[in-house]
């Protein structure tokens, strides 16, 4: 498989554009990256939502999605997450492509035009952002982080990261930390988009059909921004002394077990792939020991996955267990690690991971908005992403690399969810 890119820097931009006949409409996606910080998370999370919801030529969200719909049903959408301990604002257009059209209206143009509009020219008043709006912004964003607290699945993920990584910006949510909503003011909040615009690392993907001259002369007009860096994020390794435990009660009926791993491994490093793989085998997927061993055979947990964060370095264990066995699934889910570290690993688990790992990686090229994330994967990392390299790197990885992977991991944090009752009668 090849990716037709081509990369272009100007006006403070780093243009990358994928020319595809594959789809038959056109997606242009922002990314503003910057490196997490407590100081300015919250409002950074907000941002995106209150740029989305009103801008001086759209000052309502109902004109907006109109605009949108006189543009051939044109969507546009704006995200927040992390990488690693970046913190990643998103905006993206998808539009149909004008070539597939009798209408020759130039769609891909007006899209750049929403995204102009969206993120450099914001409803204001009186120099700052409208009060209204950034009001109504935070109780959504208010709701978002207490749904966070009433999914234990998503909240025991969270809280294992915040003591695995307390010393670490990696341990901040992307969404911003909800006793400082509060705090956010319209003129707080636009000092935050000023700092954004001048400073964050900005990177603007086009895929589809397109022309790349032309794309890069409409972007020409289109956007200027400051000459700036890249952003790099400290990624010294963390050492591991002593493993610790944590245990929390609350009045649930399903307990939450959760176990953090240092890899030393991030994306882009030589061992990044065999880790990869290891994790796929531990509990990446259906097939994988945790879902089989712990799940199905021993019947110990409702659920049982592991996920790799792959610009942390981290392997991280969920599993929902019966408060009154969390004792008892632990061992035998330390004992699934333990057997890919002995190099119990058959062939068919070994194939069948990297099997589903190259399917997961076909489907998600099989999107204009797939390619984007996997393009920015490397990025982010600095490290440019190159197909089939991926494709050949995970079909070399053998068992030996997949054992010596596993043995790289060193076990930090033990965060147990469990019941009251059970937690006062042990």
């Amino acid at each position: 498989m090849h990716l037709d890119e081509h990369k272009i820097q100007q006006n403070g931009l780093n243009i990358r554009m994928v020319k595809t006949k594959k789809f038959k409409t056109n997606q242009f996606v922002f990314k503003f990256k910057s490196l997490l910080s407590k100081e300015a998370v919250t409002a950074r999370a907000l941002l995106p939502y209150v740029l989305q919801s009103s801008t001086a030529k759209w000052p309502t969200t109902a004109l907006f999605r109109s605009h949108l719909d006189d543009l051939y049903g044109a969507s546009a959408s704006v995200d927040v997450n992390k990488k690693g301990e970046y913190h990643i604002l998103t905006f993206a257009v998808d539009v149909p492509n004008e070539k597939y059209l009798q209408d020759k209206t130039p769609l891909s143009e007006k899209a750049m035009d929403v995204l102009n509009e969206m993120i450099f020219h914001p409803l204001l008043e009186n120099g700052v952002f409208s009060e209204k709006v950034v009001e109504a912004e935070k109780r959504t964003l208010k709701q978002k982080l207490k749904a966070v607290k009433d999914d234990k699945m998503r909240y025991a993920s969270q809280r294992l990261v915040e003591e695995m990584c307390s010393e670490e910006a990696y341990s901040l949510h992307p969404n911003g930390i909800e006793s400082e909503l509060e705090s956010v003011t319209p003129e707080s909040l636009y000092q935050t988009y000023e700092q954004m615009i001048q400073h964050d690392e900005v990177d603007l993907y086009i895929v589809g059909d397109i022309e790349v001259e032309q794309m890069a002369s409409l972007c020409s007009d289109k956007f200027t921004l400051s000459e700036r860096g890249n952003i790099y994020a400290d990624h010294h390794q963390i050492q591991v002394d002593e493993s610790k435990k944590i245990v929390e009660t609350q009045h649930i009926k399903q307990g939450k077990l959760n176990i953090g791993y240092r890899s030393q491994t991030v994306y882009g490093d030589p061992d990044y792939l065999p880790m990869a793989v290891m994790n796929g085998i531990l509990g990446g997927f259906p097939h994988s020991k945790l879902f089989i061993n712990v799940r199905e055979k021993a019947s110990l947990a409702y659920y049982a996955a592991s996920r790799l964060e792959s610009h942390k370095g981290l392997i991280v264990i969920m599993s929902g267990v019966d408060p009154g066995k969390i004792d008892q699934a632990e061992e035998i889910i330390e004992k699934q690690l333990e057997a890919i570290k002995n190099g119990e690993i058959s062939e068919q688990e070994l194939s069948q991971t990297k099997a589903v790992m190259t399917n997961q990686m076909l489907e998600t090229l099989d999107s204009p908005r797939g390619i984007v994330e996997v393009l920015y994967q490397g990025e982010t990392a600095g490290i440019p992403v190159h197909i089939n390299e991926w494709f050949k790197g995970i079909e070399q990885v053998s068992k030996e690399h997949v054992i010596k992977a596993a043995n790289k991991l060193i076990k930090d944090t033990t965060y147990v969810l469990t019941a009251k009752e059970v937690a006062e009668s042990a």
